[in-house]
């Protein structure tokens, strides 16, 4: 299944790109039409799919028929359903009847009202509210997101007169067919503070997904985050603010990215309507003009002539903010004429803009910038003269994979507070980085050869938080030094992973610096990669982290052979993958029980760790677990050794695996997802068939089995017809009762 949702702009090339990379779950970075679809009839070729086209507003049918060719290569059965507001759009794309949504019943309106306005989801505590409630609802018109929206401004308030003050508004009256009343209402009786932090979204386009970090930081390049007398950072406050508009229903969770968020058109909308002309997006054909009072800008990728376009910025000479929100092309004497007018740019973000590849010395004379996005660049290095930007707060170079090199004097940007540098290719730190006294969080730091940055500087940095990555361990010839990185003393530091690129070197080495890299006891996930040691230093199992540390991930340490999973029984996540002399991973005198809160579990090519499957794990409470090249068993998994709390069990990689063992699945009556991979002498499925709770089943380069459970013909079919989604040998199987 993939769903797609489709802007008013979106063209042909735009829309297949978007649902080959639904589809393959990777970005795409083809860009002709042609070869998009290639692609994606490839991908679909003899295979049942369900796309979803979601806000679709492009009515030209010879645009449509086009985009459809090549999803007629999936087979019979396959579905592409629109959603529209429009009737033409439906009469043009559809083959069926359209289904028209209705509003919801006053009734079902205030039941929803009721599950956003109070904790417990009903009106039995406040009888008094419930007439006036009702009557605010019906002004709703049926639109769940104005029900919505009116349950966040009034939630956990009782005081009548407030609910009346609401409901005798003049908002409901006002006249503006594209804004709901609900909405206009629940932006006035806003906070100011929070006001102008959601104007500011007006520069998304629709559909655009962000995460609360992402914003906030820009929030706090623009100050519109007011600190008051309790001692929170900047970041705090920030959150605060981005979890009250969430609560307001401005902001709701993406159901395609957990994580980050995204706003209902129709507040997109209300966004737009109340930034007014401080805030300008320019996307499409847009033809307006940019005024003189514009301060805010953003940019989408335009069919026009870009240069021409932003001749118009000359008037715009006290803008604030440049945001690139796509992926873009934008001519480099643009950037350049951009860099060079506007000296009042707090905001710079040229994320995601392919062509560049360096940056003008002119970049010094913004000295107001703060805020400085490069991610997914070509940025090969960054001028010197960055290092004159003394007001930068935010500096973001995520994937910018052909940097190799940060400027020499990166020391004087003293009030930097956020570096990311993930996904660069950087070999060692700039020297003196330690000046950076006032950063909070760093994402990488990148140990140099002698002579280089010294992990040292690691130990003036005294105020990260939230997440480090230490990486090219190897490079540390003196353990000593990694001891003054003072890891012990950063008590803000939550997750850390420590990396060493190969298993070669001193081993004996290896040890005495992991020894030295003792974390704060307030850690609560640890990852080591690449560590040559046979042991691990005594604090990795100190009392001290038995009830704080949540998440282990030890990988690539070849010279392993045991680890303390007993000393942790607060963990919730495990995974170990790769160590191949790791002989013992749970001690068979230690209680059965101890890990009771751990919940995922992944062991992956770890061959001498067989002789834990013939017991019970002592993980009563495991959802998921994942087991890939680590057991010479003919039969899995035994009687005892999966918990009935399992959903999802993926295994792979068994080359002498002949059976599953239906005695140790027959109790898991909640799993949900089964996938096996790789186990080429599997020749059957129990006879008493899988778990009937099971909802999806993969199998993967498993020629034996992949034969048996071919649909209607296999053997293995009558026992897995019942799963609603089955996928054999990487082809969707659609099963209807």
């Amino acid at each position: 299944m993939a769903w797609v949702c489709v802007s008013k702009e979106a063209d042909v090339s735009e829309v297949t790109k978007d649902i080959l990379e639904e589809v393959t779950g990777r970005k795409c970075f083809s860009t002709t039409l042609n070869q998009l679809q290639v692609m994606l009839k490839e991908k679909l070729n003899g295979k049942k799919f369900l796309l979803v086209l979601d806000d679709v507003w492009n009515d030209k049918y010879a645009h449509w028929d086009i985009l459809l060719r090549p999803l007629k290569s999936g087979t019979e059965g396959s579905k592409v359903v629109v959603t529209t507001r429009h009737e033409t759009v439906a009469s043009v794309m559809g083959t069926v009847v359209a289904y028209h949504l209705r509003e919801l019943s006053d009734d079902d309106c205030w039941c929803l009202f009721l599950k956003h306005v109070f904790e417990e989801g009903k009106s039995g505590r406040h009888i008094e509210l419930e007439l006036i409630g009702r009557e605010m609802v019906r002004k709703c018109r049926g639109l769940p997101l104005a029900a919505k929206t009116l349950a966040g401004l009034l939630r956990a308030k009782t005081d009548v007169a407030e609910w009346e003050r609401v409901l005798k508004s003049d908002m409901w009256d006002l006249s503006n067919e594209d804004i709901l009343p609900a909405l206009r209402l629940s932006y006035h009786y806003l906070p100011s503070h929070l006001k102008q932090c959601f104007a500011y979204c007006a520069l998304f386009p629709k559909d655009y997904v962000f995460e609360k970090e992402e914003l906030v930081l820009l929030w706090m390049a623009e100050d519109f985050l007011v600190l008051g007398k309790e001692c929170k950072t900047m970041e705090e406050v920030g959150g605060e603010y981005f979890h009250d508009l969430v609560a307001r229903s401005f902001f709701q969770r993406s159901s395609v990215y957990p994580s980050c968020f995204i706003m209902h058109d129709l507040v997109n909308d209300l966004a737009k309507f109340v930034a007014g002309e401080f805030w300008f997006r320019l996307e499409g054909d847009d033809s307006r003009e940019i005024g003189k009072r514009t301060r805010h800008l953003s940019y989408t990728s335009v069919e026009h002539d870009v240069s021409k376009k932003l001749e118009s910025f000359q008037g715009a000479q006290l803008l604030r903010t440049f945001l690139l929100v796509e992926w873009s092309q934008l001519d480099e004497d643009v950037m350049r004429g951009l860099l060079q007018k506007f000296s009042r740019l707090r905001v710079l973000s040229l994320c995601c803009y392919r062509g560049l590849s360096e940056l003008p010395k002119s970049l010094s004379k913004l000295k107001h910038l703060r805020y400085m996005n490069l991610s997914g660049s070509s940025i090969r290095r960054l001028p010197a003269t960055i290092c004159k930007l003394y007001n930068l707060q935010t500096l973001i170079l995520f994937e910018c994979k052909e940097l190799v090199v940060l400027p020499t004097n990166m020391g004087r940007l003293i009030n930097l507070l956020h570096l990311d540098i993930r996904g660069t290719n950087l070999k060692n730190m700039p020297p003196q980085i330690g000046q950076l006294r006032k950063l909070l969080r760093l994402s990488d730091f990148v140990v140099g050869i002698q002579g280089d940055c010294s992990i040292k500087e690691l130990g003036e940095l005294q105020h990260l938080q939230e997440q480090l990555r230490i990486c090219s361990l190897q490079n540390v010839t003196i353990p000593r030094d990694a001891l003054q990185a003072n890891l012990k003393g950063k008590k803000n530091i939550k997750k850390l992973k420590l990396e060493w690129d190969n298993g070669d070197g001193d081993f004996m080495s290896h040890m005495e610096v992991l020894e030295q890299l003792q974390p704060h006891r307030n850690i609560e996930s640890l990852s080591i990669d690449g560590y040559g040691g046979s042991r691990f230093p005594a604090w990795v199992g100190d009392f001290y982290y038995s009830n704080i540390l949540q998440e282990i991930e030890i990988k690539n340490c070849c010279e392993v052979k045991i680890f303390p999973v007993e000393m942790f029984p607060e963990l919730k996540t495990l995974r170990f993958s790769s160590c191949p002399r790791l002989q013992r991973l749970f001690p068979p005198e230690a209680n059965n029980d101890y890990l009771k809160n751990l919940s995922s579990l992944e062991i992956m090519d770890c061959p001498g760790l067989g002789s834990f499957l013939n017991r019970r794990l002592p993980a009563p409470n495991l959802s998921r677990f994942m087991l890939l090249g680590c057991s010479n068993l003919a039969s899995f998994p035994g009687e005892k050794l999966l918990p009935s709390t399992l959903t999802s069990l993926k295994i792979g990689d068994f080359q002498n695996l002949t059976s599953l063992d239906f005695t140790g699945l027959r109790h898991l009556t909640g799993l949900r997802e089964l996938e096996i991979c790789n186990c080429p002498k599997l020749r059957s499925l129990p006879d008493e068939g899988l778990p009937f709770s099971l909802s999806s089943l993969s199998v993967f380069l498993c020629p034996l089995l992949e034969h048996r459970c071919q649909p209607y013909t296999g053997e293995d079919w009558p026992k897995i017809c019942h799963i609603p989604h089955i996928e054999i040998s990487f082809f969707q199987i659609s099963c209807q009762s």
